[in-house]
């Protein structure tokens, strides 16, 4: 009896204590689960962290990239006004050698064209009498010593000298479409003139000036052609070189200008021609380099 007494007791201890085990056991588990609870939360906390911080960072290469392409735009930009400026520089040029040909032709050249054949006739027929008298008087001289009969061009009227002035005023306006028409018109109108070879050089400049090298071309070439003595020819024959190499016909212009240099020498057309060869080759050379 006692002994089952003790077994009962042994059992009802055994039962308590394994009652106690679970309990200690239960104890730390709970909180360890808690404090899993709170590396959690640190960790979401860490991660919205990390995503605000890589919006932050998606922002900043957003701007990085519209910075790049305004560079790029700048850089577009900064090359179309260099464009611009050479094409600016060209036509400066351009019109600067058209301005020192006025100058120098034209300071007395529209002048200079009326009163040559007065004063020629002067020369060779002056006791004749009368401008017509004295212009017959030139143009026999003339054709004497030239071996022609080309007779010399009558005065310019007071018509033509204002047609002609008032398309030349345009002209040194840089009204060149205006020039133009003017120019065109008055070689329609008085294409016998004294002042038609004077008219078809400044309608070649007109075009020239304006990168119209084609018509400009016709125009030098029709004055050399129907007018070879006047005194616009070596200018005339300068300007052809020019327009071929305008016009890319590198050849024929270094023909040309060695052209204006053989029938001109010493002239001021000559010395724009020998600069011009020498620039000619010396960007043939840079080219080949």
């Amino acid at each position: 009896m006692k002994t089952r007494l003790a077994h009962r007791l042994v059992a009802s201890v055994g039962m308590a204590g394994a009652f106690a085990s679970a309990m200690l056991l239960a104890g730390p588990a709970s909180a360890q689960d808690s404090r899993l609870s709170l590396a959690e939360r640190v960790a979401r906390l860490e991660q919205q962290a990390q995503n605000q911080d890589k919006g932050g960072i998606g922002l900043v290469n957003q701007v990085q990239a519209l910075q790049s392409q305004l560079q790029q735009q700048q850089g577009q930009i900064e090359e179309l006004q260099h464009q611009l400026q050479m094409l600016d520089d060209k036509s400066k040029a351009q019109y600067v050698d058209l301005d020192s040909r006025l100058g120098r032709l034209e300071g007395g050249a529209a002048a200079g064209s009326r009163a040559a054949p007065a004063a020629a006739g002067s020369a060779a027929g002056a006791a004749a009498g009368g401008p017509a008298q004295a212009a017959g008087g030139a143009a026999g001289a003339s054709g004497t010593a030239a071996g022609t009969t080309t007779p010399a061009p009558a005065p310019a009227t007071a018509d033509e000298q204002s047609a002609y002035d008032t398309a030349f005023n345009a002209l040194r306006g840089g009204d060149y479409a205006a020039a133009s028409r003017g120019f065109r018109d008055f070689i329609q109108q008085h294409p016998d003139s004294a002042l038609a070879p004077n008219a078809w050089y400044w309608l070649g400049e007109s075009y020239y000036v304006t990168t119209n090298y084609s018509v400009a071309l016709e125009a030098f070439k029709r004055l050399l052609t129907q007018f070879p003595q006047s005194e616009k020819a070596p200018d005339a024959l300068l300007k052809v070189g020019y327009t071929q190499y305008e016009l890319k016909q590198v050849d024929a212009a270094k023909a040309t200008l060695q052209d204006v240099l053989k029938k001109y020498p010493g002239s001021k057309a000559a010395s724009l021609a020998q600069e011009r060869l020498n620039r000619i080759q010396l960007q043939s050379a840079q080219s080949a380099n």
